[in-house]
């Protein structure tokens, strides 16, 4: 009540109930609850939920506020550095970071996968995405990184083949990628480390976790952004998950790509 800036007689109007029904309920020694429509009214009143005024819940928050606060829809820019993936980065700085990609790692391609990518008719110009790039870049290569990649085995073997995305780019363009991809998860191995999986054994949508943080799911136009620890801590296993399933380590990764630049 005190938090609410409520007397007892202001409960009552809130509530429509008399003074002296607020004030027994409010004194009562004997285990006596109030009945349903009165708790839910006078939750509202005080902005609290009906299970944290029964002492039911150590939260306070009511539900929709809980899912305010537990989860986010954030607009997701079509770029490999928007606003809110440099801030949610910086913000997790000595944290260990989890990323499933939507296609490649967005910090590991090259100059010509970007302007691929992201050509001027997707609202930033694919000079600005390469900025980007170079300031993820810059990132992983910072002596406090701790950085983990999952991502399907067939993504890396259907780019190799320029199949279906990447239809378009050269043979030259795809092999030059693929040397980029191996020169640079083997230079900046351990702090790096990219892990390949099955995706008929295990599947993921493209998702960033932010050490205990937050998470971030992305969907397209939006991120789900989660920042309840539970949420979080369940994504965390999701991802752990998908590196103990993995068919390459981190360490096996260079060679694996060595071999489909070989193979194309």
């Amino acid at each position: 009540m005190t938090s609410a800036a409520l007397s007892k007689s202001g409960l009552a109007r809130a509530t429509g109930a008399d003074r002296s029904t607020v004030s027994l309920i409010l004194s009562s020694d004997d285990g006596r609850l109030p009945n349903a429509q009165f708790a839910a009214e006078c939750a509202s009143a005080l902005g609290v939920s009906c299970d944290w005024l029964l002492g039911l819940t150590d939260r306070r928050e009511r539900s929709a506020d809980v899912l305010q606060v537990a989860m986010r829809i954030e607009e997701a820019a079509r770029a490999p550095s928007d606003k809110s993936i440099y801030r949610w980065h910086e913000e997790a700085r000595g944290y260990k970071i989890r990323h499933v990609p939507a296609t490649l790692p967005d910090m590991l391609k090259s100059e010509a996968v970007l302007h691929f990518e992201y050509g001027d008719f997707l609202g930033r110009t694919s000079d600005q995405a390469i900025a980007d790039m170079r300031d993820r870049l810059a990132y992983l290569r910072a002596p406090d990184t701790d950085y983990e990649i999952a991502m399907p085995i067939d993504a890396l073997e259907s780019f190799a083949a320029g199949e279906g995305y990447w239809r378009g780019l050269t043979p030259e363009e795809r092999r030059a990628q693929l040397e980029r991809l191996a020169r640079l998860t083997e230079e900046l191995y351990p702090s790096l480390r990219l892990y390949l999986f099955d995706r008929k054994k295990v599947f993921s949508a493209p998702v960033t976790i932010f050490g205990p943080l937050q998470a971030a799911v992305y969907v397209g136009r939006f991120y789900l952004a989660f920042r309840e620890r539970r949420q979080v801590m369940e994504l965390t296993r999701h991802f752990d998950g998908l590196v103990r399933e993995a068919d390459f380590e981190a360490r096996h990764t260079p060679r694996f790509i060595e071999d489909l630049v070989v193979s194309g």
